[in-house]
């Protein structure tokens, strides 16, 4: 259970340190790469396969104010806990969704400019 923010990787900036990346498997059998704090080991995004190194899921609770980016849409929720209990009025799905269906076309369009870019340009803080 995570609450993640994609944010595209070179809109990211690191303060300071360098994060240790944990190779780790995901229901998909695909995998992602975790990036942790190099002192204190907590999470602060994951690089799915599937999404490729431009983007970055940032984990919301490592930002300084989380509170500005409540969820936009629940997903994999066939796997949540029965003691977790979603909202009624924002979009819930059993797994995976369609970007097209749900992402504002701004969202759609950043996402598709950053596919775009040469890998240099692409390039996150790691």
């Amino acid at each position: 259970f995570v609450l993640n923010g994609i944010i595209e990787a070179r809109r990211v900036r690191l303060d300071s340190g360098t994060p240790i990346a944990v190779d780790t498997p995901s229901e998909s059998g695909s995998g992602q790469v975790i990036y942790r704090c190099q002192d204190c080991h907590v999470a602060l995004w994951s690089v799915y396969s599937g999404a490729g190194s431009r983007f970055f899921f940032v984990r919301l609770g490592t930002l300084e104010d989380p509170h500005r980016f409540p969820p936009d849409i629940h997903i994999f929720t066939d796997s949540a806990q029965p003691w977790v209990h979603l909202p009624d009025d924002g979009p819930v799905m059993p797994e995976y969704y369609r970007r097209s269906q749900h992402w504002p076309s701004e969202s759609l369009a950043r996402r598709e400019a950053t596919l775009a870019m040469s890998d240099d340009e692409a390039r996150g803080p790691i």
